[in-house]
């Protein structure tokens, strides 16, 4: 089946959001006497979200008295400063580019609350090229299931098996494929060093951006 749509996984696949998150809890560090770790210890643990950058920035554990103030705090830090220093990943501002050109949809489906995912996506200009933006604000299941990948093939009107999913996460690609779309695993988002998105078992594995163009290329000659 021919191609219709790409949907991006957000942090780590379409943006690199690390910047912001990095920052925040580096100043957290910071404010309280305590040294910067290295940037990659937070890097390595945003898949993980707030719970585990906030453990790894304090080198905490989540059941420890204080942690889910410290996880508050850093929560209510990135809704103040969620896109300042984010940004599209290189090579995707041309993707996109080549995806429009081409008459494709294309749109998002995060795990991210849509408390950050909506301003993020205003501020960097991409909320009025984005066919949509699905955030677990609109399901009752999020990533791995494949509820968030079914409401948006609904809302696009199209077959799953027309829609590409692009994730950095198993997570991703268990969703996607349970959805019933093809499934593309990039390897330079945010991947646990333990982790190896060559073992997913998605369609396609690349690890820069522009490589999607020939996968795309492929897709839209196939029938």
């Amino acid at each position: 089946m021919k191609l219709r749509a790409v949907l991006f996984d957000m942090d780590g696949t379409l943006l690199d959001t690390a910047p912001d998150f990095i920052a925040i809890c580096q100043a957290m560090r910071a404010e309280r006497g305590l040294a910067p770790i290295n940037d990659q210890q937070i890097r390595d643990e945003i898949s993980g979200g707030a719970r585990a950058m906030v453990a790894a920035t304090f080198s905490m554990d989540p059941e420890s008295p204080g942690f889910e103030e410290l996880r508050q705090e850093f929560l209510e830090r990135y809704l103040k400063g969620c896109a300042i220093h984010s940004k599209l990943f290189d090579g995707m501002s041309e993707l996109l580019e080549d995806i429009e050109s081409s008459k494709l949809i294309w749109g998002v489906v995060t795990n991210k609350p849509l408390r950050f995912a909506e301003p993020i996506m205003q501020q960097l200009g991409l909320a009025e090229r984005s066919a949509l933006l699905i955030c677990p604000d609109h399901v009752k299941n999020s990533k791995p299931d494949p509820e968030p990948l079914i409401l948006a093939c609904k809302m696009l009107d199209l077959d799953p098996a027309s829609v590409l999913f692009v994730g950095d996460d198993l997570r991703d690609i268990e969703s996607g494929r349970d959805a019933g779309t093809r499934t593309a695993a990039v390897t330079y988002g945010y991947i646990h060093p333990d982790d190896n998105p060559r073992h997913w078992g998605a369609d396609v594995v690349v690890d820069h951006p522009l490589e999607l163009r020939k996968v795309l290329d492929n897709a839209l000659c196939s029938c």
